[in-house]
């Protein structure tokens, strides 16, 4: 293969009637495979089929504390549920609430506690004018959708993917956050970051935690969604992510962050639990604010998590067994991109060490062709622009890769339509089209 950007027009032209032959073949074959989002497949979620009979008496219905979790009450969750979810959290179980199966909706109502009733003993944030939020991109559409859905204005900040400082711009999110009272938070997926995959590096957690906010209630919207899912059996230090609680603690603002977690892409989405962990402040003031919206949340549920995942060990040894699963998956993704584009020139990828995603980009202006092309060859993919505010994408370049779902010889035939689908729009881009 030859660099694209080395060839005659007519060297092109030749090039794309070899490809859109070759993307008509895979249209005549009505395939129906998807890549659009980061779901757990049939293989990982029938690893916690045994969570579905961890209790099966009465007597198993009670917790360590004698609680009888069939019953109202313990908003907080049960201790051994605290203790599981501040082991996932990194946290201590005194500072975390388990709430109920979303780690999303328990954002969500995060988000919407600090509008009503403020945060921190300052007014609520909707006596304070236009609320703004910082966007590291690319990033998690849903937590774009959150924002958006508020009314929040979004600015987005680049997250750097290469060299010593890995995470938000810091330069530019401190420029931002000193500035403008308005900004009231920023969301983070610290590790295996959404789509990108990588680690937020220990300098731009310290300089999250210790940056001067012109919001004296600022949030970090620390959502650590993927904290335990690395593909390889035995993470590396490379793969460790400094305590936000920590460093906002040694910085002097104890109260910036919120944690969350969930065991969603761990046991079965929708049918788990999940973590939020915060300062003794914060924590006591979101019970005292839930206290009027819920008695408890499903306590049958949090025991059956500790029944099965037990401890911080055990939840290793479980993701261990998904990494197995996983790992080949991402191998074949980096291996296709590799072999298919590298020397033609016209696309980069995240090659990441755990997580859901792989971050895609094309020539510039090109994604939605990318996306648009596979979805009429049978290939779903996640939508061009999705990993940024408002779904708008400048470069029209970014495109998330999701290879948890389906299984692997249809990945397999998923990405050839896919690198067809790159190199199409890449030379209808190079030509002019």
């Amino acid at each position: 293969m030859t660099r694209y950007d080395t060839l005659d027009t007519a060297q092109l032209e030749t090039e794309l009637e070899a490809q859109l032959g070759r993307y008509r073949s895979f249209q005549a074959q009505g395939l129906a495979l998807n890549m659009a989002r980061g779901k757990p497949s049939t293989a990982q979620l029938d690893l916690a089929t045994p969570l579905l009979t961890a209790l099966a008496s009465p007597a198993d219905c009670i917790a360590a504390d004698g609680t009888d979790c069939r019953n109202y009450g313990v908003l907080a969750g049960i201790p051994e549920a605290r203790e599981l979810m501040a082991a996932l959290l990194d946290d201590d179980p005194a500072t975390t609430i388990v709430f109920g199966n979303s780690s999303l909706t328990a954002m969500y109502d995060a988000l919407a506690r600090c509008i009503d009733f403020g945060t921190g003993g300052y007014e609520p944030w909707c006596h304070s004018g236009p609320i703004k939020w910082l966007c590291p991109v690319p990033g998690y559409d849903r937590h774009f959708s959150v924002t958006e859905a508020f009314g929040i204005e979004m600015l987005p900040v680049p997250l750097l993917t290469e060299g010593s400082s890995l995470g938000p711009a810091m330069d530019e999110v401190e420029r931002l956050a000193a500035a403008d009272p308005a900004i009231k938070g920023i969301w983070c997926v610290p590790k295996y970051s959404n789509p990108s995959g990588i680690t937020y590096t220990d300098d731009v957690v310290r300089r999250l935690a210790a940056m001067e906010c012109a919001a004296p209630d600022f949030r970090i919207f620390w959502d650590n969604a993927y904290s335990v899912h690395h593909l390889s059996a035995d993470p590396t230090q490379q793969d460790q992510l400094l305590d936000i609680g920590t460093a906002c603690r040694e910085a002097g603002n104890p109260d910036r962050y919120f944690k969350f977690g969930s065991t969603s892409k761990i046991t079965f989405p929708g049918a788990g639990i999940a973590g939020f962990a915060s300062s003794p402040q914060n924590v006591a003031e979101t019970l005292e604010q839930v206290s009027s919206q819920m008695i408890g949340h499903d306590k049958l549920t949090q025991l059956r998590h500790v029944r099965f995942l037990r401890d911080a060990e055990g939840i290793a040894a479980h993701m261990a067994q998904h990494a197995a699963i996983l790992a080949p998956k991402f191998a074949l993704v980096q291996q296709k991109l590799s072999q298919r584009l590298d020397e033609a020139g016209i696309a980069r990828w995240t090659d990441p060490r755990g997580g859901y995603f792989v971050s895609f980009d094309g020539l510039e202006g090109t994604a939605q062709r990318t996306v648009e092309l596979a979805r009429e060859a049978g290939v779903v993919l996640t939508g061009a622009g999705a990993t940024w505010p408002y779904g708008n994408d400048p470069a029209d370049s970014n495109i998330r890769i999701a290879p948890s779902l389906p299984p692997i010889d249809e990945l397999d035939v998923a990405l050839d339509v896919l690198v067809c689908c790159v190199r199409i729009a890449a030379l209808e881009k190079l030509l002019g089209r």
